[in-house]
C-alpha cells in the first residue's frame, strides 16, 4: 500500500487558510527541553511525520511525552538517557543532528547515528557544528557512521565564526553553550525567525541569549534551565507555499496565523510577478489573476529569499510570460523536481545551481514523483493550476512538512484527495478520514 494524492486542477482559490506552527522551529526547541529536565508545555507544534518522529525519538530516551491537545504536547526530560537515541529513528530525521548540541550540553557528551533528511542529491556536511562544538572545549569524532562530541572537562563559554551562516549548526552551538561555563559568541550566525524562537524559548526558561535575529549571538552559560509554557510561531514556509498556490491557480485566499514580516521576501516576488498581496496584522490577502510576470530568483539566507520556497516558485515562473531563472545559492543540487514537472509540460533547463524557466500557456495532468518535502509542495501546486488530473506519488515527504494539507486545501475550493494504492493490484482506496 502506497499513499498517492490525486487533484483535479485548474480551479481557482477562495476563501481562508489558516497556518499551522513552523516545524523548522518546533524541532530544535523539542531537542532543547532536554537540557532543561523539567516539564515544558509546547504549544502551536504542527502534526506532521517529522514531529512525531522526533517525540517518539524522546520518548524512547526516557522523556514522558503527554498530548493535551491536536497541537499541544508536554514534555519531561528529567529521566532522559544520554545515548540511547534510536539509530533508525536519528537515520530518519535532518534535524536529530541537534541530539548533538542538547546531550552535549546536559551530559558533556553524545554520540549519534548520522542523521537523515530529505536527499538533494549531495551530503550534508556537519563540519561547521563539529567545529563549534570544539570551540567550546569538545572532541569529536565522526568514525564508522557515527557522530560523537565529548568535553571531558566540561564546556567552556568561546567565540565561534562561521564561514557560512548555517542554520543547523547555529542551533547547536546555541545548544551546547546555554549550560557552559562563560560567554560564548558566534559570529555570522544565522538570523531565520526559527534561530528567534529557539532563543526566546530557552530564555524563557531562564537562558541568557541576546542578538537571536542579528548576525552575532551571545549566550552567558547558566547553571540551570526550568520548565516553561511556549508557543511555537506561525510556518513561514506553509504559508508561502498557500500564497504561491492562490498565485498559480488565481482566485483570492486571505491566509491566517502569519506573521507577514517573515513572509516579505516572498510577498516582494510575487507583486513583482503581479499578484497583488496585501499585509495585515496576524495575516495576508493573496488576489490572483493570470498570466504572471516572470522574474528572476536567487535564494538566500534570511532574510533573502528562501531556499524552502524554490520549488514553489518554479511552478509559477512554469506558467510566466516569458523567461525566468533560478539560482539556488543554499543548496548544490534542489532541482529534481525540474523532471516531474517536464512531464506536465514544463520547460525547464538546469545546468549545475541554476535554472531557466520558459513559461508555457499551461500545464497538464500527469503522474509525478516527490523527490523532497518542498518539491512535493511544488507538485501540488502543480497540479492545483494543471488542466486535468495530476497524481502525486512520494506523498510522504509531503507529509513530513504540511499539517493537514488536503484538508486546508480543500477548505479553499482545491479538489484534492488522499486515497491508497495497493501496488500490486493498483486499486484505489480512499483515505479514512
Amino acid at each position: 500500500m502506497s499513499m498517492r494524492m490525486i487533484i483535479q486542477g485548474a480551479k481557482p482559490l477562495y476563501g481562508e487558510i489558516s497556518v499551522s506552527g513552523m516545524k523548522n522551529a518546533a524541532l530544535p526547541i523539542l531537542f532543547a527541553t532536554i537540557l532543561v529536565k523539567d516539564v515544558c508545555v509546547l504549544d502551536n507544534i504542527p502534526n506532521v511525520s517529522d514531529i512525531s518522529t522526533t517525540l517518539d525519538l524522546l520518548s524512547q530516551m526516557g522523556a514522558k511525552i503527554t498530548r493535551s491537545a491536536r497541537n499541544t504536547v508536554l514534555i519531561d526530560t528529567t529521566h532522559i538517557e544520554e545515548g540511547t537515541s534510536p539509530d533508525e529513528l536519528v537515520r530518519r530525521l535532518r534535524g536529530s543532528s541537534y541530539l548533538l548540541g542538547a546531550e552535549l550540553g546536559r551530559f558533556g557528551r553524545s554520540r549519534i547515528a548520522w542523521p537523515g533528511g530529505c536527499d538533494f542529491g549531495g551530503t550534508r556536511p556537519l563540519d561547521l557544528h563539529l567545529k563549534g562544538f570544539r570551540a567550546l572545549g569538545a572532541k569529536t569524532d565522526t568514525e564508522g557512521g557515527f557522530i560523537s562530541a565529548e568535553a571531558e572537562n566540561g564546556l567552556v563559554g568561546g567565540s565561534v565564526y562561521f564561514d557560512i551562516a548555517s542554520v543547523g549548526a547555529t542551533v547547536n552551538v546555541i545548544l551546547a553553550s546555554v549550560l557552559a561555563e562563560g560567554t560564548t559568541v558566534i559570529d555570522n550566525a544565522a538570523r531565520e525567525p526559527h534561530i528567534v524562537d529557539l532563543a526566546n524559548f530557552l530564555n524563557a526558561c531562564g537562558a541568557d541569549i541576546v542578538g537571536a535575529g542579528t548576525s552575532v549571538i551571545k549566550i552567558h552559560g547558566v547553571t540551570a534551565l526550568k520548565g516553561c509554557s511556549y508557543t511555537i510561531i506561525p510556518d513561514m514556509i506553509e504559508a508561502g507555499t498557500y500564497m504561491a498556490a492562490v498565485a498559480a491557480t488565481g482566485g483570492c485566499v486571505r491566509v491566517r496565523s502569519v506573521i507577514p514580516k517573515h513572509v516579505e521576501s516572498i510577498t516582494t516576488k510575487l507583486c513583482e510577478m503581479g499578484v497583488q498581496v496585501t499585509e495585515e496584522d496576524d495575516s495576508v490577502l493573496v488576489q490572483s489573476n493570470r498570466p504572471l510576470n516572470n522574474v528572476n530568483i536567487q535564494t538566500l539566507c534570511y532574510p533573502g529569499f528562501p531556499t524552502d520556497m524554490h520549488p514553489q516558485f518554479a511552478v509559477l515562473l512554469c506558467i510566466a510570460n516569458g523567461i525566468g531563472s533560478i539560482h539556488e545559492g543554499v543548496w548544490s543540487n534542489r532541482f529534481r523536481y525540474a523532471e516531474e514537472l517536464t512531464k506536465m509540460g514544463a520547460k525547464i533547463m538546469v545546468d549545475s545551481q541554476n535554472a531557466t524557466v520558459v513559461g508555457v500557456e499551461k500545464l497538464t495532468g500527469a503522474t509525478v514523483e516527490a523527490t523532497d518535502l518542498r518539491a512535493g509542495a511544488a507538485l501540488v501546486i502543480a497540479g492545483l493550476c494543471a488542466e486535468g488530473t495530476t497524481e502525486i506519488r512520494g506523498v510522504r515527504y509531503i507529509q513530513r512538512g504540511y499539517d493537514s494539507i488536503v484538508e486546508k486545501l480543500r477548505g479553499i475550493g482545491a479538489e484534492i484527495e488522499e486515497k491508497y494504492i495497493d501496488e500490486e493490484t493498483t486499486e484505489s482506496i480512499p483515505k479514512a478520514n
